[in-house]
């Protein structure tokens, strides 16, 4: 039995639980179909996905990161943090075409971009948004390996049962789906009372009015 401490050894670790080594070509689609329907739920991202978020705006407005899954924090130089609402909370507030100068206060997503309001802003938007992390698979290119991937190092069995989870129906093995996603939701929930423990560590929770 596979001990996971790689992409590769997730691999194996899969094969073998499958108790199938006829699915070698196949082991692959059950992580990646795990890996995209894990980072579609914000509830699972964490800060081991944060990334920088620096942004010269162009015809006031600021292109996204191509990694970009959402938006944690972000301002620009001096300023208070932007508030987020929607395209149409902003345009509705900020109407287009005015000429309606000054310093940004809210920030809204219109497709590949950021745009804000008031609508004429200039500088870099600075920040932290939440990146998808590189798929696991990418790191077979070359010959290196995931192995210090976060979830490689600190969820192992998250990957684990939910790659098999995957895998079940595929196999026709629906019989075992209550199993394996039971295993799976336990350590959903133990990966999210991880990353709640870790945002607040160092300190006691508290509200700070504004």
């Amino acid at each position: 039995m596979a001990v996971i401490t790689s992409y590769s050894t997730l691999l194996t670790a899969t094969s073998d639980y499958l108790a199938r080594a006829d699915l070698t070509t196949f082991l692959p689609n059950f992580v990646q179909s795990f890996e995209e329907r894990f980072f579609r739920d914000s509830q699972n991202w964490g800060s081991w996905m944060e990334s920088a978020l620096s942004v010269v705006l162009a015809n006031n407005v600021a292109a996204l990161p191509t990694d970009y899954l959402g938006l944690r924090v972000a301002n620009f130089s001096g300023y208070r943090a932007l508030k987020r609402v929607t395209l149409e909370q902003l345009y509705d507030r900020f109407p287009r075409g005015r000429g309606t100068a000054g310093v940004a206060t809210h920030i809204a997503r219109n497709g590949s971009n950021l745009v804000f309001g008031p609508e004429t802003q200039s500088g870099t938007l600075s920040g932290v948004y939440f990146a998808k992390p590189a798929p696991l698979r990418s790191y077979t290119t070359g010959g290196a390996d995931a192995v210090a991937h976060y979830l490689i190092l600190n969820a192992p069995d998250l990957l684990l049962y939910g790659s098999l989870l995957e895998a079940m129906p595929f196999i026709k093995k629906d019989e075992r789906i209550p199993t394996w996603s039971a295993a799976y939701d336990l350590a959903l929930t133990q990966y999210r009372a991880r990353l709640m423990e870790e945002n607040s560590s160092g300190s006691s929770p508290f509200t700070v009015a504004m």
